[in-house]
């Protein structure tokens, strides 16, 4: 019979892992595999801005038109932050683009322009935080599945929107809004909204990365069950990730309007799809678990950039959506090798 371990044997340390012939070798930190995905983004990024120098250098390489692609980053730059804090942990939001819509028309109401600039940004806030409430109500305390529960808001909140505005565009007349997207407004030569999307991806950044609440929605993503059995309120946690999510929502509605000096219904289409994509190629795990800012944003602006490049050099639109799944399906393929690469798929 095998002798009990003695308490010399029981305090004594592991020994440190070692890599096994014919199985991978030794596994890669984690924030290494983080890292050289980031600089391939970087790459991705630098081709695109050369292709878009080559082609087109008078216009691509325009202040102007640089300001232009960092700008329309912003906005759907904004939402992917939320989504990614979602996507890390556990759950997915197809309702973000119906939220940005339902918010912008909400805050560009006659009503609501009397009340000014705070009036705009505060409705715009108010309803994006209402609708991610309504979201984490459903799935974090109704068990909804997400995938459902969002569904449902896409669905209601559209719906909703074009009610509002019965189909038409709702000018805005509020000049300390539409004085934000106007160029005297630059501040150092980059417009407000690029500093705004800045703000929010280091706020981001810093709560993934650094804080107790990034830790937890990490643990809630990879293993819900074991997190709760940690002391962690699950249900809580998500609730408060759609929450953040409506958040971002609503900044990047007054983000919008302030961009298109105008409420409309079809506003933030298809915002739910891109925010997805650009989390996905940046290396968060659309399983949970794992999640990173900075790769978000540099899948934003590779997907923004790709867009820039099509439209000055006349291309069909049917060409650069093809070129957007590509690099999705290329993106999920990478990450899911690299995750059997380092034993965790």
């Amino acid at each position: 019979m095998t002798q009990p371990a003695t308490p010399a044997q029981q305090d004594a340390p592991m020994p440190a892992a070692k890599s096994v012939p014919g199985q991978g070798g030794p596994r890669r930190p984690r924030g290494l595999r983080l890292d050289v995905r980031n600089l391939s983004l970087l790459g991705v990024l630098a081709v695109l801005v050369a292709v878009g120098g080559v082609t087109r250098p008078d216009e691509f390489l325009a202040t102007s038109n640089l300001q232009l692609v960092l700008t329309q980053a912003s906005v759907i730059g904004v939402v992917t932050v939320g989504m990614t804090f979602v996507i890390t942990g556990g759950g997915i939001d197809l309702s973000v683009g119906a939220i940005v819509a339902l918010a912008s028309v909400w805050a560009t109401t006659v009503a609501t322009q009397e009340f000014g600039f705070a009036g705009i940004l505060f409705t715009a806030v108010i309803v994006g935080v209402g609708c991610g409430l309504v979201n984490g109500l459903l799935i974090a305390y109704g068990r909804m599945v997400p995938f459902i529960a969002t569904l449902a808001m896409l669905a209601s909140a559209r719906g909703l929107a074009l009610q509002i505005t019965d189909g038409k565009t709702q000018i805005v007349t509020v000049d300390s809004v539409l004085d934000l997207g106007i160029r005297d407004a630059f501040i150092l030569g980059i417009p407000p909204l690029v500093l705004v999307f800045a703000a929010v991806t280091v706020i981001g950044w810093l709560v993934l990365g650094r804080t107790t609440f990034g830790r937890r929605t990490v643990a809630v993503g990879g293993n819900a069950e074991a997190a709760r059995l940690a002391g962690i309120d699950v249900r809580r946690q998500r609730l408060y990730l759609y929450l953040l999510s409506g958040l971002c929502c609503g900044i990047a509605a007054f983000m919008l309007i302030v961009l298109a000096g105008s409420g409309q219904n079809t506003n933030g289409n298809l915002y739910e799809l891109d925010a997805i994509a650009a989390a996905i190629i940046g290396g968060t795990l659309l399983t949970g678990g794992r999640g990173t800012i900075v790769g978000s944003v540099l899948g934003v602006l590779v997907f923004t950039t790709i867009t820039n490049i099509f439209a000055l050099n006349n291309l069909e639109s049917a060409v650069q959506q093809i070129a957007k799944g590509a690099i999705i399906v290329a993106a999920v393929l990478v990450q899911h090798r690299s995750l059997r690469g380092s034993g965790e798929g």
